[in-house]
């Protein structure tokens, strides 16, 4: 009788976390309620309606978000987690085109307690995470293919 050597392999793998589903539910007329698989909610709507994101202010304060995301690392260690930032976008719309043709970001920070040349190396270090690390700034300078398929009931 032949014998048989198992071995067990054990893997130390963290559990995979699930990557965050995404959806809009239609709630009315030009009215969309955004969802996550982790339980967030944002109001999408016409301008005209009051207490909604438009889907081009939602890229905009994405983009900022991602910004803001990206540099607070080399800003808290150099100025403490407590600093106050504020990222401010705008960009107008073609709307002959559908587009924005140029979104500006402007990033207000406190850096009065800085000599001039600390202050252009942390900015420096920060212009260079932000290039780095924010996935939506980055997704916006390349460009990006966006596939739209449909799921209908026959």
């Amino acid at each position: 009788m032949a014998s048989q050597a198992h071995t067990a392999q054990t893997t130390t793998n963290a559990p995979a976390t699930a990557p965050t589903t995404l959806w809009v539910e239609r709630t009315g007329t030009r009215s969309y309620t955004g969802r996550s698989s982790r339980g967030a909610e944002v109001l999408i709507g016409s301008e005209s309606v009051q207490g909604v994101f438009t889907p081009g202010e939602l890229l905009k304060i994405a983009l900022a978000a991602c910004t803001g995301m990206s540099s607070d690392f080399p800003l808290s260690h150099r100025l403490g987690d407590t600093y106050d930032a504020t990222i401010r976008v705008s960009g107008a719309a073609d709307r002959e085109n559908e587009v924005y043709a140029q979104l500006d970001e402007v990033l207000e920070l406190d850096l009065s307690e800085l000599d001039d040349a600390a202050r252009e190396r942390l900015l420096v270090t920060v212009q260079r995470a932000i290039d780095k690390v924010c996935t939506v700034g980055r997704t916006l300078k390349a460009g990006t293919t966006v596939n739209l398929t449909f799921q209908v009931d026959a």
